[in-house]
């Protein structure tokens, strides 16, 4: 019984590995590649202490900010009076605080979130460069 040179079954076991290896990042930059495309769901929280004026008016201008420039997003106010907790978790120190938890970067934005081009450059909505721009040609 002649026995297999080593040396063929190892490489042919390596190729063999690599090209699987190979194909299945091919398949995962397709995949990441097609759903770079869609719009990301922003998942946000808003974190308010109880329903001062200031409180109110971050989730009125975050409604509207929401339902102006995002297409897919899921919006949780959080009361950190009723849920301290929450807060803590989050490492929310004032309020109101947003969270964006999705897309990645988590951002975090203290206040009454009224100077909407700040909030969509930090969103990731609008580029910093095309506020400048924007800026520039007002």
């Amino acid at each position: 019984m002649a026995k297999p040179k080593k040396e063929n079954s190892e490489s042919n076991g390596k190729r063999s590995l690599t090209t699987k290896w190979r194909s299945a990042t091919e398949r995962f930059e397709e995949a990441i590649k097609g759903n770079a495309l869609k719009r990301a769901k922003y998942i946000l929280r808003l974190y308010v202490a109880g329903s001062t004026g200031r409180s109110l008016k971050a989730v009125y201008n975050l409604r509207k900010i929401c339902e102006e420039h995002l297409p897919d997003y899921e919006l949780e106010v959080i009361d950190i009076y009723q849920d301290p907790e929450a807060a803590r978790e989050a490492q929310v120190i004032a309020a109101p605080t947003l969270v964006k938890k999705l897309p990645l970067p988590i951002r975090k934005f203290v206040g009454d979130l009224s100077n909407t081009q700040k909030i969509l450059v930090g969103l990731d909505i609008y580029k910093r460069q095309d506020f400048k721009d924007q800026l520039k040609g007002a």
